[in-house]
């Protein structure tokens, strides 16, 4: 981590032991299905650090090796003495709702493709607060004047995400920056545990890499068409985004791909991790 001036220095001095210092509160970690938040776990227990929940919001459109992960990792926690890992997802009319039937039922993209974040507000943020408004560990703690501890898996090489904000309701603390560990740490962390270590996102989610994209096609050739048929119902009202890509539809790449043509370069999409993202 670089540190570019007094500022930065004074904010990662604040940072420093935080977790330590509130380990005494209600802690609920944050669990994204993925390299990071799984070795934070691996890291929370070695150093004897347990929380009273971990959750996972479903938005309904992860890849299968997510669903496998949260599956096996929260066998992992009942065996070391955590609680398991409890699945939360979002409900439209009284009946839960992925966010690929949001966005097939809207005619649109997800958020992340014209530039907000709301997918994973809606979609992941939303379902958690919903779920500790109504638990009774976190009601006693309000009415008694505490706020939870929120722990989050961002590593050491993503201390740009880990914005402070003001909350009547949670501390949020960042363990993998506070121990200097990074996304590379993360994976051996994961691999000593003999945990998984695929990414975490939706199998639609527009930060994603071409060459991940043509992953999917080979590896899940299924999910690739419901992707595209996303794209194909939101293209009528597509202006300046030409699919998923942002700037190049999923389908137009795909296509390119199978008959050899000169794919596009990586430059094309920003460096814009989702809300979602996990390691």
């Amino acid at each position: 981590m670089t540190l570019d001036s007094p500022k930065d220095i004074e904010t990662t001095t604040a940072r420093a032991g935080s977790l330590q210092r509130l380990v005494s509160r209600l802690l609920v970690v944050a669990f994204g299905g993925g390299v990071n938040s799984t070795a934070m776990l691996v890291e929370m227990q070695r150093r004897g650090i347990k929380p009273a929940l971990i959750i996972f919001a479903d938005t309904g459109g992860e890849r299968p090796e997510t669903y496998e992960t949260v599956k096996t990792v929260s066998a992992w926690c009942e065996a070391h003495g955590m609680p398991a890992i409890v699945t939360v997802q979002q409900h439209f009319q009284g009946k839960p709702e992925s966010l690929e039937s949001f966005c097939l039922r809207r005619a649109v993209l997800p958020s992340i493709a014209y530039g907000s974040k709301n997918c994973s507000q809606r979609y992941k943020s939303e379902p958690v607060d919903k779920y500790l408004n109504r638990w009774p560990l976190a009601k006693d703690e309000w009415k008694a004047g505490r706020k939870l501890v929120k722990a989050i898996g961002f590593d050491a090489g993503e201390e740009r995400r880990a914005k402070p904000f003001e909350c009547d309701k949670y501390d949020s603390v960042y363990p993998l920056i506070e121990w200097n560990i990074y996304r590379e740490d993360c994976v051996d962390i994961c691999k000593s545990e003999g945990l998984p270590t695929a990414k975490s996102s939706c199998f639609f989610c527009p930060s994603m890499k071409k060459h991940e994209i043509l992953t999917l096609a080979k590896e899940h050739p299924d999910l690739l068409q419901r992707a595209i048929a996303m794209e194909q119902t939101a293209a009528a009202k597509l202006e300046i985004v030409k699919g998923l890509g942002r700037h190049f539809s999923w389908e137009g790449l795909v296509s390119a791909d199978e008959s050899q043509m000169k794919l596009f370069c990586d430059s094309g999409t920003p460096e814009t991790p989702c809300g979602c993202y996990d390691g």
